[in-house]
């Protein structure tokens, strides 16, 4: 069971998405946070799988909200995927830097929202779509100039080129076939390379690919 806990000040956002993840029997909504305060509480409290966290809350935000609980131990976890309206995508980049999972429009569809709820809750990230990649990138090439992390040293030369098929917004089928490997495969260097690095999920390895210069907006066609 998928364990979620919804995060918006908005109680008719929250009674919507609710609704919708009511109807499925996998997902449990576990709570509901009105501002960033009673997100982290209850982030802590009942350790969901999946926080669903506005961007924009009184008090606490969901960005400060999202670092306090990635930045957590205890809630190693707990993943959190911000709900956003085009018109804050500034706010994007620095929750994906904070230790969000990835992030979903409020208008989003039922099905896409229930497949990154899913998506999330088995450690991936929402990264794949088009416009999220696009996002990023632009967010990354914005953002300070290249910062190679000594990090990088220990990956060799087949886990950089997969890292960077990853910061691309590729899944594990894509580089699979990109790279002519089984499924399986590229999964494998994936995990090492969380390993080595020391992150969450493929979220932070495309944070850290852009800031490392790594890659580039673009780099690949």
């Amino acid at each position: 069971m998928i364990r979620v806990v919804l995060a918006d000040d908005q109680t008719l956002v929250r009674a919507g998405f609710r609704s919708i993840l009511a109807d499925e029997e996998d997902i449990e909504v576990v709570g509901e946070a009105a501002d960033g305060e009673q997100a982290v509480a209850l982030a802590r409290e009942l350790r969901p799988d999946v926080v669903l966290m506005d961007i924009r809350m009184p008090g606490l935000d969901g960005l400060e909200a999202t670092r306090r609980i990635t930045g957590d131990e205890r809630l190693e976890g707990v993943r959190v995927v911000i709900l956003t309206t085009f018109d804050v995508d500034d706010y994007v980049y620095g929750a994906l830097r904070a230790g969000a999972s990835g992030f979903l429009v409020k208008d989003t569809e039922p099905m896409e929202l229930l497949h990154g709820v899913r998506v999330v809750a088995r450690g991936d990230a929402l990264i794949a779509p088009g416009v999220t990649r696009r996002l990023i990138a632009e967010f990354a090439g914005r953002s300070k100039q290249p910062d190679p992390s000594p990090r990088l040293n220990a990956l060799t030369d087949r886990e950089r080129e997969v890292m960077g098929l990853v910061g691309a917004g590729l899944s594990n089928d894509e580089i699979a076939q990109r790279l002519v490997l089984s499924p399986a495969t590229a999964k494998t260097h994936v995990s090492r390379i969380m390993t080595k690095l020391d992150v969450r999920d493929r979220a932070q390895l495309v944070i850290l690919a852009y800031e490392s210069g790594m890659i580039t907006p673009g780099w690949l066609a």
